[in-house]
């Protein structure tokens, strides 16, 4: 079985981007693949559940909420850096988080790296 790290860096409402990021990422868990998804930059505001989708303020929906459902695709615990452990969203998120240092030794537990 392959192995895939998704590193993930674009917000949460900014573009159609995250949505095909998220949708490619949930295709990979489905057909087989061991996936690992670290949010990095302005992707921590995936964890941000409580954003509610308004079309006059809002171009895209809430990507957030396609997060959530990465438990139905074994995509938890969803990866942080641990310089990001203080972030607003990380303390606030009801989503399982492991902490990792993202480093050559991380990088090298996987077949392919995905960065988007």
């Amino acid at each position: 079985m392959k192995k895939v790290l998704v590193i993930l860096t674009q917000a949460n409402l900014s573009s159609l981007q995250v949505h095909e990021s998220l949708s490619a990422t949930m295709v990979l868990a489905t057909f087989g693949c061991e996936v690992k998804v670290l949010l990095q930059d302005a992707a921590l505001s995936l964890l941000a559940s409580d954003i509610e989708f308004n079309q006059i303020k809002h171009a895209f929906k809430v990507a957030s909420n396609m997060v959530e459902s990465f438990e139905f695709y074994d995509l938890t615990p969803v990866l942080v850096e641990t310089k990001n452990q203080s972030q607003r969203w990380v303390q606030t998120t009801e989503q399982e988080l492991e902490f990792v240092e993202l480093n050559a030794t991380l990088i090298q537990q996987f077949d392919h790296v995905l960065y988007w």
